[in-house]
């Protein structure tokens, strides 16, 4: 009975072992000669699908196609208006789309930098260039946020831009080297409070005569130099950080103002000096203290330099204005204490000589035979 039942063991053994090694028909189903055999794959189907312009497309789609079905069918009609270059397809609802993202976001960002502008301006402990910096930083924030949102809701894949990132960069380098450089200039004369809007400069003008202007506002390439006779200037930023800038009113408003007068050598100096004091003092826009005062400069060929010395406090208003009216009360004032302003005068000296003598002698003979003629 033990050898009967190692037998039978041995033989169950032996048909599970059978059963292990033999395929499983029933998880492996027989092809059916009767069925359409399936397409194989060619390699141009089994490349990668065309690239989509903006993934923002599809999602508006999705979107659409589930609330109306009317108005998935009619961005489907636009979908297929589509123009494939090589491994990238663009349709018609890309190009709206992509049109209408940057319209949206140009917008926003226009609306953000003068709200953001309007807030700045409302700030009553910043001075103006501390406004103006704020305003010009809030610009490059507001400006590179849009670019980057539009980016990220087009879907464009920045790895994609990356030769155009680099092109784009060579031409930074090369071709806006100066466009760049000004607007760095530009914030750190901001940053310095060196030159600041309202600033009396002196400038020159194309042949070369220097001029002042005042500073009516501070661009991104350039300052704005608007001179007495409405002249603007145009002056590059870079300029004004690396040449030397003369400022009237860069830690204090007042200039000083040089008057040229000459009197006569008879005049009274004491009486003259008085005079010119006191048409200084008259005029409307010379300040009381410093008080005027006047310097005999030197001897000249016809009369006695002095040289009036008085100051102002609003030099945007112009110098020449000033000068002007203390020379008119001057004028008068010497017209009225008798006081000589000269004119330019020579005195000649001929040297005697024979030839001299004779035509000095010729002409008296001649001067005396046309008396006596008359006379006759």
């Amino acid at each position: 009975m033990i050898i009967a039942a190692l037998a039978a063991a041995a033989t169950a053994a032996q048909d599970a072992a059978d059963a292990l090694a033999a395929p499983d028909s029933a998880a492996t189903p027989t092809p059916d000669a009767s069925a359409t055999p399936l397409p194989t794959p060619s390699p141009e189907a089994a490349a990668t699908p065309p690239v989509q312009v903006s993934e923002a497309a599809d999602k508006l789609k999705e979107g659409v196609a589930a609330q109306s079905k009317t108005a998935g069918a009619l961005l489907d009609r636009l979908d297929n208006l589509a123009v494939q270059i090589g491994a990238m397809r663009i349709s018609l609802l890309d190009t709206l789309i992509v049109v209408g993202v940057i319209l949206l976001v140009i917008t926003a960002a226009i609306l953000a930098n003068r709200i953001g502008k309007r807030m700045i301006r409302n700030v009553s402990r910043f001075d103006e260039t501390q406004k103006l910096l704020a305003e010009k930083i809030l610009t490059i924030l507001v400006w590179a946020a849009a670019f980057f949102i539009g980016i990220d809701v087009l879907g464009i894949d920045l790895t994609a831009l990356a030769f155009f990132g680099g092109a784009f960069g060579l031409a930074i380098g090369f071709g806006l080297q100066k466009t760049f450089g000004n607007l760095i200039a530009g914030i750190i004369l901001l940053m310095d409070k060196s030159i600041k809007p309202g600033d009396v400069i002196a400038v020159a003008d194309q042949a070369g005569q220097q001029t002042f202007g005042q500073i009516r506002r501070i661009g991104i390439r350039a300052v704005s130099v608007t001179t007495r006779d409405e002249r603007e200037y145009l002056i590059p930023n870079e300029n004004l950080m690396i040449n030397q800038v003369e400022n009237w009113s860069y830690s204090s408003k007042n200039v000083r103002i040089q008057v040229n007068v000459g009197v006569s050598y008879e005049a009274d100096m004491n009486l003259a000096e008085k005079l010119m004091l006191e048409a200084a003092r008259k005029a409307k826009r010379v300040l009381a203290t410093p008080p005027p005062t006047a310097w005999m400069t030197e001897y000249g060929d016809s009369s006695v330099n002095f040289t009036i010395h008085c100051w102002i406090s609003d030099p945007e208003e112009g110098v020449g204005n000033v000068r002007s009216e203390v020379l008119k009360n001057l004028w008068w004032l010497f017209k009225e204490h008798d006081i000589e302003i000269p004119f330019p005068q020579r005195d000649l000296h001929l040297r005697s000589s024979a030839q001299l003598d004779q035509l000095v002698e010729l002409l008296a003979t001649r001067e005396a035979r046309d008396a006596s003629g008359g006379e006759s």
